[in-house]
């Protein structure tokens, strides 16, 4: 227990007083990943709205599907995007295998059906009423499906937060399709894997309490600003 304390306390240390490489790393894991809610996001919000906002044969079975893909595995996402952008297969000519853009489109995969199904649960939720007053008082069809998401977008933003969660906190596809290489694509959650396994507990520790507090303060600021928009 006291080894545990004293690494504690080295850790916190570490993280204080700024360590390069203890920085370095926590940056690129907090733009690999910002990259990735951002780009699922804006692909999976607006799908998610038109799944929801309109009615055609098998819709549940693909929201059965989506909500399915939730738990989908790391290193099998890792494995799927691996075979397309390695050189024998049909994207190898972009060069993306073991750079930070291969982890950016491994987490976008991942978090994908996450927030697709979330943002359908998130605006089914809105009581009918609310679009029905809004278009009986002459918006749009548009604008009343914009009042829908604006009543919705706590859920919607919780539904963020969670990707964003997942994403960062990801190691299967992360190492897999970045290879871990320090300088370059070494991420968060790999150099865990990595320090841990050769025994630098202190350093594991210090990220561990950076990835904890990257996912904290994030979430504790986008509540913040629903609270105030």
């Amino acid at each position: 227990m006291q080894e545990l304390w004293e690494g504690l306390v080295q850790a916190v240390k570490l993280v204080v007083s700024l360590d390069p490489e203890v920085i370095e790393i926590s940056v690129r894991s907090l733009y690999v990943s910002a990259a990735a809610i951002l780009i699922a996001a804006a692909i999976c919000i607006p799908v998610g709205g038109l799944i929801n906002f309109h009615d055609f044969r098998g819709k549940r079975v693909l929201i059965n599907v989506i909500q399915t893909f939730y738990s989908l595995p790391t290193v099998v996402v890792g494995l799927f995007v691996f075979l397309f952008i390695s050189r024998a297969g049909p994207l190898g000519g972009m060069n993306l295998l073991f750079t930070p853009g291969a982890i950016i489109v491994g987490q976008v995969i991942l978090i994908m059906p996450i927030l697709t199904g979330m943002t359908i649960s998130a605006l089914s939720g809105v009581d009918r009423s609310i679009r029905d007053t809004a278009l009986g008082a002459g918006a749009s069809q548009s604008q009343a499906i914009w009042t829908i998401i604006r009543e919705a977008r706590f859920a919607v933003v919780g539904a963020v937060i969670l990707g964003f969660g997942r994403a960062i906190s990801e190691v299967g596809a992360a190492m897999m399709l970045g290879g871990n290489i320090r300088g370059y694509t070494r991420v968060l959650t790999t150099a865990i894997s990595l320090y841990t396994q050769e025994g630098e507990l202190v350093l594991s520790l210090a990220l561990g309490i950076i990835l904890i507090g990257i996912a904290t303060v994030i979430s504790v600021v986008v509540n913040i600003l629903l609270q105030r928009y």
